[in-house]
C-alpha cells in the first residue's frame, strides 16, 4: 500500500488509499490578499498565525506555506521571508507543513529550518526543474508534489498528462527517491473552459493509482474558476475525485460545505473507522438555517473565499497557460 508520510515535531501525517484525504490548507498564501501581502513585507505576521490556528481547527491536516510576495527579484526576498513563515507557522500549530514556492532557493531555505518532515510544492516534467528540485528532495528525503507538465506547457490530453507523471516519477527514481514520495497533481483544468474537466481528471486519478500506484494532490478550487457559486462545484468534485482515488488537496478548509464532503467521503469510502471523526466534528453541529444556506457567498470582503487567481507554487501561471 502506498503511504506517503508527512510530519512535524509532534504530529505525523499519512497520506494514502487506506488513510482519510489530506486536506492541505491553502489560505497561507499572499497572492491575492493586498492585505496580507501587506504584512509580510512589514514582518506582521498575525494574519499568517490567525490563519493556521483557523484551518486546523476547521479540519487541515497539513498547511501549505507560501511567500510569494513578489515578482521583483524573489530568488532574493522570497527566500528569508518564507523562512519567517515557516518558523511562525510552526510556532503555532502542531501540524506538518507544505513548504510552497517556485524558487528553488526558497525551497532550500525553507526545508533547512521546516521541522519534521515536509511536502514540497512542487517540481515539474521541465528538464532544470528535475535537475534542480529533485537533488534536494533527496537531500532532505522529503515528499514532493509532481505537477503533470513540462516544457510543451499543460497539455489538455490526459495521456500526456499521464506520460509526464510517469517520467517525474521515474526521474524520481533515478535520485534515489521512492514513489511513494512523489505526489502527482494530475491537473485539474476549468470545467467552464473545457467540459469534459471533470470525466478527464477522474479516468487520470485512477490510472495513477492503478498504474504508477502514487497518491495524488490538486488544488481543488481549480475546477470552478470562471464560475458563480464555486464552491458548489468543488464540494461535488471533492468526493467524486476520492471516490476515484485522489489521496489529497490543497484546498479552503474554512468553506463548511467543502470540508463537510471531505469528511463525509471519509466516511463512504470506509477510512473513517466508526464514523468517529465524523461524529465528533459534527455531534453537536447546527444546521445552516434555510436562508443562510441559499444566500450568494464568496464576495470580496469574504475573509475565507477562495482567492481567484491564487498562485500555489506557480498555479496562477499555469492556469493563465490554460486559457482559464
Amino acid at each position: 500500500m502506498t503511504r506517503t508520510v508527512l510530519a512535524s515535531a509532534k504530529q505525523e501525517v499519512v497520506i494514502g488509499f487506506d488513510q482519510r484525504f489530506c486536506v492541505i490548507g491553502e489560505r497561507i498564501n499572499p497572492t491575492g490578499r493586498k492585505k496580507l501581502t501587506a504584512e509580510m513585507v512589514e514582518g506582521n505576521f498575525e494574519t499568517v498565525k490567525a490563519d493556521a490556528v483557523n484551518q486546523v481547527a476547521a479540519g487541515a491536516l497539513v498547511l501549505d506555506v507560501n511567500a510569494g510576495v513578489t515578482a521583483v527579484d524573489p530568488n532574493t526576498t522570497e527566500p528569508p521571508l518564507l523562512v519567517e513563515t515557516v518558523k511562525v507557522v510552526q510556532s503555532v500549530v502542531d501540524c506538518p507543513i507544505c513548504i510552497d514556492s517556485s524558487v528553488p532557493e526558497a525551497l532550500k531555505a525553507g526545508l533547512e529550518v521546516a521541522v519534521g518532515r515536509p511536502l514540497v510544492n512542487s517540481v515539474t516534467g521541465e528538464e532544470d526543474r528535475l535537475e534542480t528540485i529533485l537533488p534536494l528532495i533527496k537531500k532532505y528525503d522529503v515528499p514532493v508534489i509532481a505537477i503533470s507538465n513540462d516544457e510543451s506547457g499543460i497539455s489538455e490530453d490526459p495521456d500526456v498528462r499521464f506520460a509526464v507523471a510517469k517520467k517525474i516519477v521515474e526521474r524520481a527514481m533515478d535520485h534515489g527517491i521512492k514513489a511513494e514520495d512523489v505526489v502527482v497533481d494530475p491537473l485539474v483544468m476549468p470545467i467552464g473552459a473545457m467540459g469534459t474537466a471533470g470525466q478527464q481528471v477522474f479516468a487520470l486519478v485512477r490510472r495513477l493509482r492503478d498504474e504508477l500506484k502514487v497518491n495524488t494532490s490538486c488544488g481543488a478550487s481549480n475546477i470552478s474558476f470562471g464560475l458563480p457559486h464555486r464552491h458548489g462545484i468543488n464540494a461535488s468534485f471533492l468526493p467524486m475525485a476520492i471516490a476515484c482515488g485522489m489521496t489529497s488537496a490543497i484546498m479552503n478548509p474554512l468553506r463548511p460545505q467543502e470540508i463537510e464532503a471531505v469528511h463525509a467521503a471519509d466516511v463512504l469510502m470506509g477510512t473513517d473507522p466508526d464514523c468517529m471523526n465524523w461524529i465528533q466534528t459534527y455531534r453537536d453541529h447546527a444546521p445552516a438555517s434555510a436562508a443562510s444556506a441559499a444566500a450568494p457567498s464568496g464576495n470580496a470582503g469574504d475573509a475565507s473565499a477562495p482567492q481567484a487567481g491564487r498562485r500555489r507554487g506557480g498555479r496562477e501561471a499555469r492556469r493563465a497557460r490554460m486559457g482559464g
